[in-house]
């Protein structure tokens, strides 16, 4: 069967985007075939899954090879045109016989990780293959064994060479997940620029804070605010949550599992589109609002040459460049207005605080902690 082409996305104010496959599909397929390659000694190629949403894709393999206790299977993992630190890795699964009655068991090899720190969806000493991908497996499996007449008890072994190290440019380690990659996926389809990798970073990041008990958590726009919020409150690495852009995907995981107390920290500018009521920090989501900004300057005590002269200015950092050099408190008056964007997001008991800090990690505006209405 031909394999269908990846289905494709487009945004309104771009180009027609490639969507891709999540490391939890390619897994799938993986293991797919390598049972196959175990029962029957030939390996389906492309081979066919079928995801969540009732999708049949079918993925071509890079790698087959039966083995004296097993076989294997891999498959290049396709990210379309997303950039995913993920792309182009090769997922392979190897299935072995496991002891009667076991079920189909999983198991972390060589570049997936494993779970360390409580809090997870998935419990400590677990490998870090997440729930949605073990049943797309256990699915396929079990189509596979009554199709074959195969065993129902198997181990599966998933294993990306090179995890390890590439590991080491997502959140992993900072969530527990040590060792390698996470096998991830909720719908088998990567949406290009979704970011959901990072959004799942930054719920299972709040997850494991809670479960250690933590009372304050802190979201950073950057390394450099993280840096800085964590030295101005003494937090611990576990209360440190790398929000990135993604304000909105923090503060409603916030709303559902909230903690006592919450810090959003961040740079001017991002601050400032937080202020103007963006949840996406990201500057394809849109620019800066000057003629916003200068309304805050006025607010500050600025007059009426400096607020005109904000109005065609080049950045926002150079507009609190001015300002500071005026002794006008323009950051605080925008950290206020991007509290109450965060608030209304949040819509919880918790206690809110919004930080701003200059590029260099300088405290320049700050709200007092406050419970939301």
């Amino acid at each position: 069967m031909d394999e269908p082409p990846i289905e494709e996305f487009s945004e309104d104010s771009g180009p027609t985007l490639r969507r891709g496959w999540t490391t939890g599909a390619c897994a799938t397929a993986a293991a797919k075939a390598a049972y196959y390659g175990l029962v029957t000694g030939s390996f389906p190629d492309p081979v066919i899954i079928t995801l969540p949403g009732g999708q049949c894709p079918a993925f071509a393999l890079a790698l087959n090879e039966a083995l004296p206790d097993g076989a294997r299977a891999g498959v290049v993992k396709d990210a379309g045109d997303d950039p995913d630190v993920t792309h182009g890795v090769l997922v392979v699964a190897t299935i072995t016989a496991a002891p009667p009655g076991a079920g189909i068991l999983f198991r972390a090899g060589p570049g997936v990780g494993t779970v360390t720190r409580p809090g997870l969806v998935l419990a400590v000493g677990e490998p870090a293959i997440n729930p949605v991908p073990r049943e797309m497996m256990r699915l396929a499996l079990t189509e596979a064994a009554n199709a074959t007449g195969g065993p129902r008890d198997v181990t599966v072994t998933i294993s990306i060479p090179g995890g390890e190290e590439i590991a080491k440019q997502t959140l992993n380690a900072r969530l527990g997940i040590i060792g390698g990659l996470s096998i991830l996926g909720t719908t088998g389809i990567v949406i290009p620029f979704s970011c959901s990798a990072w959004i799942h970073s930054i719920h299972r990041g709040i997850d494991i804070a809670r479960a250690a008990g933590l009372a304050h958590v802190a979201g950073s726009t950057g390394s450099t605010s993280e840096s800085a919020v964590r030295q101005l409150h003494g937090l611990s690495e576990q209360a440190l949550i790398e929000m990135g852009d993604f304000a909105g995907g923090m503060l409603k995981y916030l709303r559902q599992h909230p903690v006592e107390k919450v810090t959003v920290a961040g740079g001017f500018a991002k601050l400032v589109k937080l202020g103007q009521g963006m949840l996406d920090l990201h500057s394809r989501a849109g620019p800066v609002d000057l003629a916003w900004l200068a309304e805050r300057a006025r607010e500050a005590g600025g007059d009426d040459r400096f607020v005109q002269w904000v109005r065609g200015a080049n950045t926002a950092n150079e507009v609190l460049d001015e300002a500071q050099k005026r002794n006008l408190p323009l950051a605080e008056h925008v950290a206020e207005h991007a509290w109450h964007t965060a608030a209304q997001t949040l819509a919880s008991e918790s206690e809110l605080e919004i930080v701003v800090f200059d590029r260099a990690g300088a405290l320049v505006g700050r709200t007092p902690f406050r419970k939301v209405d």
